[in-house]
């Protein structure tokens, strides 16, 4: 898996970083399933478990060049720079059209979420009694995760570090949204909104020469708090990508049933028609965190009016979704029959 890239290889990688990257903060979409759907998902789990005892022996060797050959560098740094990128840029227009367009965001991810589920099981043969009852584990899973409640708000450092092993769960498990398992931790607010946004600012400071976030202590505890929140994080996806590579290994099969279940039973996380619930104090008085954004605790889910314009718009934006999948596999294809 590494031979040597084309620009336009390159190039995609990036964009795939930032689809991923997006996906993880939307909550209910995992940055899996855009791994799955791009056809890179083994490579990005080969890719992570590379990062083992024989890649530090020879980091500490000096040895950078076979390191970065032996991680597969190029995929990863190529990967990983999209998301970056993404989360100070694409998925900052996302929060954008969440906020003013919230019903056709989340149709048109309702219905990529739909085509993504025709992308993976149109090839899958192996239905037999053993991946079934999988596939309906998964199912069940997908669907009651779909409907717990969220926790409050916890920034003890112990607390983020284990927020930061769970929330990367997205990224490895297509179906699992990292950025809704927060949600239920209660920590979303504080890791992909203030903490993100601090980190944006003090970077924006620092190029302006302005040091004064450092006499700033809550900056400067919300900025330890990401970087505790990303070293869990970097620690899950490594130990998960060794867990899921054996798995993929022995039991593909019965693996990929799982996923598609899970999947499935995250549409309810996804349904567009639902009302926002904010989390409220005793006066009904509505929380709001440090930068004014009012604090989601849940979402009630009700079936659309035929009668209404705006819900044929959002079923047009879930045809989109599913089109866009489909674009895919045909590009897909016909890459194939070109190489």
């Amino acid at each position: 898996m590494n031979e040597p890239r084309s620009l336009s290889d390159k190039f995609f990688l990036v964009i795939k970083g930032l689809c991923m990257g997006a996906a993880n903060k939307v909550p209910g979409v995992s940055g899996g399933i855009v791994a799955f759907v791009g056809g890179f998902y083994e490579e990005f789990i080969y890719s992570l478990q590379k990062i083992n005892a024989n890649a530090f022996k020879l980091l500490i060797r000096a040895r950078f060049k076979s390191f970065y050959q032996y991680i597969n560098g190029s995929f990863l740094t190529l990967l990983i720079f999209g998301m970056l990128v993404s989360y100070f840029s694409v998925s900052k227009i996302l929060d954008y059209f969440l906020e003013h367009k919230e019903l056709y965001v989340w149709s048109a991810f309702f219905g990529m979420i739909l085509g993504s589920i025709y992308y993976i099981t149109k090839d899958f043969k192996q239905w037999t009694k053993t991946t079934t009852i999988a596939g309906i584990i998964g199912l069940i899973a997908g669907i009651s995760i779909s409907f717990l409640s969220p926790a409050k708000e916890n920034d003890n450092l112990l607390f983020i570090f284990v927020c930061g092993i769970i929330s990367v769960s997205g990224m490895t498990l297509p179906g699992l949204s990292g950025s809704f398992i927060l949600i239920l931790l209660g920590n979303y607010v504080l890791l992909l909104v203030d903490s993100v946004n601090a980190l944006f600012d003090t970077f924006t400071e620092i190029v302006r020469g302005d040091l004064s976030f450092i006499d700033n202590s809550e900056r400067l505890n919300t900025l330890k708090i990401l970087a505790v929140f990303t070293t869990g994080s970097a620690v899950g996806l490594v130990s998960l990508s060794h867990l899921l590579n054996y798995v993929l290994k022995h039991f593909r099969h019965i693996t990929t049933a799982v996923i598609i279940g899970f999947i499935s039973g995250s549409l309810g996380v996804v349904w567009p028609w639902k009302k926002t619930i904010y989390k409220t104090d005793a006066s009904g008085e509505i929380f709001k965190a440090s930068n004014g954004k009012e604090i989601i605790s849940n979402y009630e889910r009700y079936l659309p009016s035929l009668n209404e314009i705006e819900t044929w718009v959002a079923l047009f934006y879930v045809i989109v979704g599913i089109s866009i999948l489909l674009v895919l596999d045909w590009y897909g294809r016909k890459r194939k029959e070109t190489l």
